[in-house]
């Protein structure tokens, strides 16, 4: 039997979609980008916090982490490529060393899959950020909310940042990490996603350390248009990923809804590893051939592609 590339049939009209006014361009001043974000933040909250929309959110979590990591290598000086930060993290040896890159998209993903809810969360955010920076951490994060309950929570994203650059200028994923979790503390989400690091330059951190003017206004900016982003991407992902498990059923291989879960969360998926011998997260064994066979069907039903272009070593995920 042979199938037809899978179509699209999850109805972008029903998911929440950004207003034309506030993607529309204008002068910026405080004023209007607190304004656009409050409007731009509940489309985002929509998107991710309604099961009905089915928006893959540990796909995009993990999506805006790579893109999360590719942003701080430039304010870290590195300039590490995407594709680059990918095959560092997925493609190391297990058991050796990833580099600076593909730990530094450990790190993001390791904030995405960082739970805000209960007691024990700051014990987690100190096994990111280290043991000595968590109680300065702790104190911008609860200013950070109390200004975000009165100025608005770019405003507070802006906050956190200055202080953790203020304390250290060499601090940038820091920064942009306490940011995200002020960000995600003021919606109400149990987790973060990063955001806020995307857009920045290391020019606009430095200003904002001297106080530059427009310094804090510029970086809000740029974190609008990074949530702008989000939205478009969630709701890109949304139809994507309601095509593989459309067609989830008609795979015969098996182990197959255990494979496209792990393409639901994953955005890459190194077949050789994440679904051989075992499928990720499962004790569904799958071989190595059959791992490879199930991704290259996938790119056949045209619910995936292959990410690097390499005749070995391939990783694969859902379109983008």
């Amino acid at each position: 039997m042979t199938y037809q590339p899978a179509t699209i049939s999850h109805d972008l009209r029903n998911l929440p979609s950004l207003p034309g006014w506030v993607t529309s361009g204008r002068a910026e001043t405080l004023e209007t980008v607190a304004f656009r974000s409050g409007a731009a933040l509940t489309v985002l909250d929509g998107l991710v916090s309604d099961p009905g929309h089915r928006v893959p959110v540990k796909l995009l979590a993990n999506r805006l982490a790579l893109s999360a990591a590719t942003a701080t290598s430039k304010l870290e000086g590195r300039l590490a490529r995407e594709a680059d930060i990918r095959d560092a993290y997925h493609l190391a040896p297990p058991g050796e060393a990833r580099g600076p890159d593909g730990d530094l998209l450990a790190f993001w993903r390791e904030a995405a899959q960082m739970r805000l809810t209960g007691r024990d969360w700051q014990a987690a955010l100190g096994g990111l950020t280290g043991p000595d920076p968590v109680a300065e951490a702790d104190n911008s994060l609860k200013g950070g909310v109390a200004r975000a309950r009165t100025h608005g929570p770019l405003a507070a994203c802006v906050s956190v940042m200055c202080a953790v650059l203020e304390a250290d200028d060499r601090a940038e994923r820091i920064a942009c990490l306490l940011s995200d979790i002020v960000l995600a503390r003021t919606l109400g989400w149990p987790s973060l996603l990063p955001i806020t690091a995307r857009r920045l330059t290391k020019a606009m951190l430095r200003d904002l350390v001297a106080e530059g003017q427009g310094a804090g206004l510029a970086i809000q900016v740029r974190i609008l248009e990074s949530i702008e982003e989000t939205i478009r991407l969630a709701r890109n992902l949304a139809p994507r990923g309601a095509a593989l498990q459309a067609i989830a059923p008609k795979l015969r291989a098996k182990g197959s809804e255990a494979a496209v879960a792990v393409f639901l969360s994953e955005d890459a998926v190194a077949p050789s590893t994440m679904l051989s011998p075992m499928i990720q997260s499962t004790t569904i064994q799958m071989t190595d051939r059959a791992a490879r066979r199930f991704c290259d069907r996938l790119v056949e039903l045209g619910v995936a592609c292959e990410l690097t272009g390499r005749p070995a070593f391939r990783l694969y995920g859902i379109l983008p």
